[in-house]
């Protein structure tokens, strides 16, 4: 029988106050609730609107299975979690899975068989963005968000895995996913990682209008030099097992209107320039 729910908004960051203050978590829904109405302390987690499942101006067929799909350094650790406020990026993870049937839209691997998120093994389903280059105008515009396993994830971060020892795992698991063969998954590899050096010298503009267009806010981006100290620092905590959180804003920045009342420039965050990459010279072989 459906039960019926006083449903939260609550951030990650922010569970462990709602939960003192009465909130409840639902592991079937995978989402907090008030037990009874009336619980003042829990209105600022009010449930917002669902997002749609569709996105304007997204493509769900774009960038579609499994492939290494490498992030300029320039725009390491600034994903589409970092750049959204908190409520809004729940909103957005609880629409990314939901579409996509509480499995991984690349490997398949899903819930119904247990094995779509393990906290036992570290195991989760996980939001990923595919996005699109443009050289000319040196925009990275978002095209896609899809839902795919920690392992899929890992593989299609093939960087982010080497450095974090886990390469061997993310090959072995892109060749048994795509079928690909050891000498294919390597020609594979290092064509990601010589696209990777190309669009890493370049200042890229980011274009999330699939997401303000959605009503979705955007948090304020740290400055172009403080974004690449942070993704610095974060790449050495990632090194040595110290992986701070991802650097967020406290104060979310106002809503930015629907595309037919904002003028015909998409509002872009400059993204900065590229540091020292910590993958192995071209000459070097990757093992």
């Amino acid at each position: 029988m459906a039960v019926n729910r006083l449903w939260l908004d609550v951030p990650y960051g922010q569970k462990d106050e709602a939960k003192a203050l009465g909130a409840r978590w639902d592991p079937a829904a995978k989402r907090w609730y008030a037990p009874r109405p009336g619980m003042d302390g829990l209105h600022r987690w009010a449930p917002l609107p669902d997002v749609p499942d569709l996105l304007p101006g997204e493509d769900r067929t774009f960038g579609s299975g499994l492939f290494v799909d490498l992030v300029p350094s320039s725009c390491w650790f600034t994903n589409v979690r970092s750049c959204v406020d908190e409520r809004d990026w729940e909103r957005l993870r609880r629409m990314i899975t939901r579409r996509a049937g509480h499995r991984c839209e690349a490997c398949g691997r899903g819930e119904a068989c247990g094995r779509g998120e393990d906290r036992a093994t570290g195991r989760w389903l996980e939001a990923h963005e595919r996005w699109a280059y443009d050289p000319a105008t040196r925009t990275q515009t978002l095209k896609r968000l899809l839902c795919l396993c920690t392992d899929c994830h890992m593989a299609t971060h093939m960087g982010l895995a080497d450095i974090q020892g886990k390469g061997a795992q993310a090959r072995a698991h892109l060749q048994a996913v795509t079928g690909m063969s050891s000498i294919q998954a390597r020609a594979h590899i290092d064509a990601a990682f010589t696209q990777w050096r190309t669009r890493s010298a370049a200042t890229w503009r980011l274009d999330l209008s699939i997401l303000t267009d959605a009503g979705v806010t955007l948090a304020p981006p740290p400055e172009a030099a403080a974004r690449t100290h942070q993704a610095q620092q974060r790449l050495q905590g990632v090194r040595t097992g110290a992986i701070p959180t991802a650097p967020r804003s406290i104060a979310p920045a106002p809503r930015i209107s629907p595309r037919s009342e904002r003028p015909a420039s998409t509002p872009s965050i400059e993204r900065p320039g590229p540091f020292d990459p910590p993958i192995p010279p071209a000459d070097h072989p990757r093992r």
